[in-house]
């Protein structure tokens, strides 16, 4: 039976579960870039020399005045740029005499040892987040420091000194634990698993709490994938390799594969976790996200189809119509497709196509012909002649907007369109000329409508019709849920009425709902006119309906009266 570790931090620690993942390729635990650049206050000319010099000191004084151990001393020392300049600092900067001035400084000033530890194995020392720090915020020497000698301990395993910071996150405090404990627990995984001391020192350093005792699913999985299927055989015997794989690994849980489910088709994938980089593997993951689809889902695929890591997702250029063929839609399927969604067929990139099939409503059908074995036909995909998919009206219109000197917003604002759905033809110069905002708040907006539940297709029609794009999210937020709430309609209505959200809620929507509404109500107009009928007329023919439905039904002073108070005027004479 394995050590199991019964403390508030882990239980807490596990019950918090796997966090939310987002794809993110760099994992830096520390973040040092908004420091000031050590040892500045040193002219640059002898900067060099005098780092040297500093760590040299600072070795000696933790060797031989603290009494630490020479290997600690020098991975502290050479570890810890940010907290050695601040020492520096301190003392005023002669060439000549630093050295000397330096030693007499650490011989009658004691530095604060934490900090330099912190910094050596990877933490930010400014971010005072991190629980390890409250817990060691009153210990300024290491030797009272139970932590220090957790970490030698490990360091003594075989864990990189300057990655045991590592091992300090997820609110898993593993250094807090004796160091006897960590060792046992090291052992004991390696014997039961029959993994090697590399295999867990990677593990580790990606899921801290293996060796608080939890996560023996993960190591299920990891037993199947690096033993009974080789996977450790193909990764290089560094904990560098072994770590670059495991972060992989990490992406395809936090994406929602269940610990203890995945070990054998871990072992099966080896060539994708050894072959390909992980950014790489976010870039695959990315483009068949945008699908819509399950994003456990998509790891499966791309694992059972490694073959798909080699397919150009990116330069090639298709024909919609052609690719559809392609995959098998043909005849009235196709021709309905191309009558209801004309704005997303002629030619297109391939890195849109995942936006592209959206456009279509065909992105859970696209994934899974792909994952029911027709993925080969991504590869074989071919236009079948040079004109195929070309809209006249598009390259022509394409030859005028390069020839203009705002040519460059112009084309960012049609690759906005083209990276959305639509495709190289008229529907795609007609939204462009309506848009008048760049493509980053282009996008933004289109992506903050996506949140509100607007579906992809519907909004991609509704940008074909409507400059909805050139509101701020604010604007957009007021009507949508003066449409929701107070007309107590839905985000349906938009499709058939697009052009209520490029209206003016103020001046035009809401006065105007409110006095129909009131004639309703009070029993003075017996038709309900629909929301199109009420804001999209004209203010001639609106003010005609207003008075013809209050002549001689609606004394004319309290007619008035309402309508002034919503701010139409005298419209009854």
């Amino acid at each position: 039976m394995l050590l199991r570790l019964t403390t508030a931090t882990i239980a807490a620690a596990t019950t918090a579960g796997v966090s939310v993942f987002t794809i993110t390729v760099s994992r830096q635990f520390s973040n040092t870039s908004i420091l000031p650049k050590p040892f500045s206050n040193i002219p640059w000319r002898h900067r060099s020399k005098a780092i040297q010099e500093a760590q040299t000191a600072l070795i000696d004084y933790l060797h031989t005045t603290r009494s630490m151990p020479f290997v600690y001393a020098e991975n502290i020392a050479t570890s810890s740029p940010n907290s050695l300049g601040k020492i520096v600092s301190k003392i005023p900067f002669s060439p000549s005499t630093f050295s000397k001035s330096f030693q007499r400084f650490l011989r009658y000033h004691p530095v604060n040892e934490l900090d330099l530890f912190l910094e050596s194995i990877g933490l930010n020392v400014d971010e005072n987040g991190n629980p390890l720090f409250c817990m060691l915020a009153k210990n300024f020497f290491l030797s009272d420091c139970k932590q220090f000698d957790s970490a030698c301990a490990l360091a003594g395993i075989g864990f990189p000194w300057c990655k045991l910071g590592l091992l300090c996150r997820e609110e898993c405090l593993i250094l807090d634990f004796d160091k006897c404990v960590l060792k046992r627990r090291f052992n004991e995984i390696k014997d039961a698993y029959g993994l090697s001391s590399v295999n867990v020192i990677g593990i580790c350093l990606v899921w801290p709490r293996v060796l608080s005792g939890e996560m023996d699913d993960l190591l299920k999985d990891m037993k199947i994938a690096f033993v009974d299927y080789g996977l450790a055989g193909s990764v290089e015997d560094t904990v560098d390799a072994m770590l670059e794989v495991c972060n992989k690994l990490r992406l395809i849980y936090d994406l929602g594969c269940e610990f203890g489910k995945v070990g054998e088709l871990i072992g099966k994938s080896k060539r994708v976790l050894v072959d390909y980089s992980e950014e790489a593997l976010v870039r695959k993951i990315e483009y068949f996200c945008k699908l819509n689809v399950r994003k456990d889902e998509i790891v499966l695929f791309l694992l059972s189809r490694s073959e798909i890591f080699g397919f150009d997702m990116e330069k090639r250029v298709i024909s919609v119509k052609g690719f559809l063929e392609h995959f098998g839609l043909r005849g009235k399927d196709l021709t309905s497709l191309e009558q209801k969604y004309p704005h997303v067929f002629g030619r297109n990139k391939i890195t849109n196509l995942p936006n592209v099939m959206r456009s279509l409503d065909l992105g859970v059908w696209f994934f899974e012909k792909m994952k029911n074995g027709d993925h080969s036909l991504f590869s074989t995909y071919t236009l079948r002649h040079s004109k195929e998919g070309l809209d006249k009206i598009y390259e022509n219109n394409l030859i005028k907007i390069q020839a203009k000197r705002t040519h460059f917003h112009s084309m960012v604002k049609l690759d906005f369109l083209h990276r959305v759905g639509f495709g190289e033809n008229k529907f795609a110069v007609k939204a462009f000329v309506r848009l008048n905002s760049s493509g980053s708040q282009l996008q933004q907006r289109f992506d903050y409508l996506l949140s509100c539940g607007i579906g992809y297709s519907s909004l991609c029609a509704m940008v074909k019709h409507a400059n909805i794009l050139n509101q701020q999210e604010p604007v957009l937020k007021q009507k949508l849920d003066f449409l929701c709430i107070d007309m107590r309609s839905s985000f349906k209505y938009l499709d058939i009425f697009p052009g209520y959200l490029c209206y003016d809620l103020e001046k035009r929507i809401k006065p105007r709902y409110e006095i129909h509404k009131w004639l309703v109500e009070e029993g003075f107009c017996k038709i309900k006119y629909s929301i199109a009928t009420i804001v999209a007329t004209s203010e001639k023919k609106f003010n005609a309906r207003i008075s013809r439905i209050c002549s001689g039904k609606v004394p004319r002073e309290l007619a008035n009266q309402k309508l002034q108070a919503i701010c139409l005027g005298n419209l009854v004479p």
